[in-house]
């Protein structure tokens, strides 16, 4: 029964593809009791994370003889969620083209700014094309690192256009800067300090 070290970029449903595992099999197993109650979410691990990956169950299934059964295997694809926005509004249906996973969708978001794309969990990086002028953004599935690290706050405040500069992991002047506008936009103690307060309304407003 291995322990698996997560790699930047990898999360529970990427590790379960590669050991042929449900990820629920994965992240509900008792040995990672720990790990699931300091991360919380299955799709937000930090490099360097520890995940015990349980040995595979044989399943039986007992069916008739001389016939013809259909078994259909369960857990795979993943769902990639994206908001796309102008300031604060929602680009209401945006066409747009994805390119991830060697693979090409092409669509329009809902009327709240939002897309979703069944994806291999192991997608890893991509890029999406955005209107009619093709604005290019690139995609990093997996790369999110926790809210309770620093990496984490910085990456989720960049995304929301609160420029933090490099996602190193350092609370320096530029983060704090920052997490104070991010604070006084929405009405919170004005610290410059990512606190569970801000780290819940960074929750909020990324959406995860």
């Amino acid at each position: 029964m291995p322990e698996h070290i997560v790699e930047e970029g990898e999360c529970i449903e990427s590790i379960a593809l590669d050991y042929g595992l449900f990820w629920e099999t994965i992240w509900n197993h008792p040995n990672n009791a720990d790990l699931k109650k300091q991360r919380k979410d299955p799709n937000v691990l930090m490099a360097g994370d520890i995940v015990f990956v349980p040995d595979k169950q044989l399943k039986k299934e007992t069916r008739a003889t001389e016939a013809r059964h259909r078994f259909k295997r369960l857990g795979v694809p993943s769902k990639l969620r994206i908001r796309l926005m102008d300031d604060d509004q929602p680009r209401a249906n945006e066409s747009y083209t994805l390119v991830i996973g060697g693979k090409i969708f092409s669509g329009k978001t809902d009327s709240d700014g939002w897309l979703e794309q069944p994806v291999s969990p192991d997608a890893g990086e991509g890029k999406i094309l955005v209107g009619e002028e093709q604005e290019e953004y690139v995609l990093k599935v997996g790369y999110l690192d926790p809210i309770e690290e620093i990496s984490g706050v910085q990456a989720r405040l960049n995304n929301l256009r609160f420029d933090c500069g490099p996602v190193d992991g350092l609370l320096g002047p530029t983060t704090e800067s920052a997490i104070r506008r991010f604070q006084r936009q929405y009405d919170l103690p004005v610290t410059g300090q990512p606190d569970a307060a801000t780290q819940k309304k960074l929750l909020e407003e990324h959406k995860g």
